[in-house]
């Protein structure tokens, strides 16, 4: 199975960019949502009077304060968690509430990071990224390792931020955060790879790439289990632990992008170019090959054309001498005469 794969591995290639593309287009069509702290706005606890619903608390709310956006946390029998993106006070909330529950808590949020802040904050990531593939190129010294890490990582931030406005995890602290842990574990399982392949000599390509695949596949699935549990755990015992299961969930989807980018995108990308490598190697050595057989033709031809230049000069000093000797013995006539 992993040897058919690997066979078709330039046709896999094209499979985490059509999904890098899906995702692109997931976050121009949907967006995604902030989080109250980076857009601010108020967080509050109710406990519900009567017969009155969640339902009757989000109309009210929406009418009294001219809420646009209002988001149920936490619903348990009676107590309800909303945020909405109005800032108003305590008793502006409770006169709100027109007698349909009861305020327990109440928090006005003002946005943590403001729009400069981001922007430093994806200047960041963006030197990062570059900081990153500078370490990798020092390290394998060689350019097409390097943008193959690059291209991984990044595909895992877009999958990543896709899944967020797909699953309408909001953009906040936690999951910035969670991004930012995301080319860690991306870069560790590449880095692995890269290392296997182009560093190792023992066994061949294909074998080098399946002892790879087993560890990294071990070390993404261990941490994919452990964040699903993570997220489980929050979701059915501590609703309220909305920044740890938004951190989980983030990191599950990226870690399952990881895989796809690594295993399918970047092994192929390191195949082709250590063929590319071996085809170039194996070119030069026929070159050589042709040019030593040429260059001991060429000798051979100069070694023949000196013994046939010697052989001429022994037949014209033979026939020269023969001449002196023949010139000799008719002078030798004309004087007996």
């Amino acid at each position: 199975m992993f040897e058919k794969i690997m066979d078709n591995y330039k046709v896999l290639i094209i499979v985490p960019f059509i999904i890098a593309l899906l995702s692109l287009s997931l976050i121009a069509i949907n967006g995604f949502d902030y989080g109250i702290d980076l857009r601010g706005g108020s967080q509050a606890d109710f406990e519900l009077i009567g017969s009155a619903t969640t339902a009757d608390v989000e109309n009210a709310l929406k009418t009294n304060l001219h809420a646009s956006d209002i988001k149920v946390m936490n619903s348990d029998n009676k107590k309800v968690t909303i945020e909405t993106d109005t800032s108003a006070s305590a008793l502006e909330f409770t006169n709100a509430l027109d007698g349909k529950a009861k305020l327990v808590t109440y928090n006005t949020i003002g946005p943590v990071l403001s729009d400069e802040a981001m922007d430093q904050i994806y200047i960041a990531m963006i030197f990062a990224f570059i900081f990153m593939a500078v370490t990798v190129f020092v390290v394998f010294r060689e350019f097409v390792p390097s943008i193959g890490v690059i291209l991984a990582a990044l595909f895992d931030i877009i999958i990543a931020v896709g899944g967020m406005s797909l699953f309408h995890i909001p953009l906040s602290i936690a999951s910035v955060g969670a991004l930012l842990m995301l080319i860690g574990y991306s870069v560790d399982t590449d880095i692995l790879l890269t290392t296997r392949l182009l560093k190792r000599k023992e066994g061949t390509v294909i074998e080098r790439a399946k002892a790879a695949m087993k560890t990294g596949l071990t070390m993404s699935i261990a941490a994919i289990v452990a964040m699903a549990i993570l997220y489980i755990v929050t979701i059915l015992f501590m609703p309220k632990a909305t920044t740890l299961s938004n951190i989980s969930a983030v990191l599950i989807i990226g870690l399952c992008g990881d895989i796809i980018t690594t295993w399918l995108m970047n092994l192929g990308i390191l195949r082709w170019y250590i063929e590319r490598k071996q085809a170039k190697k194996q070119e030069k050595y026929l070159n050589l090959n042709d040019n030593s057989k040429e260059s001991k033709k060429d000798k051979d031809k100069e070694s023949k054309d000196l013994k046939e230049s010697k052989k001429d000069k022994k037949s014209k000093k033979k026939n020269k001498n023969k001449k002196k000797k023949s010139s000799k013995k008719g002078k030798k006539k004309k004087g007996g005469n």
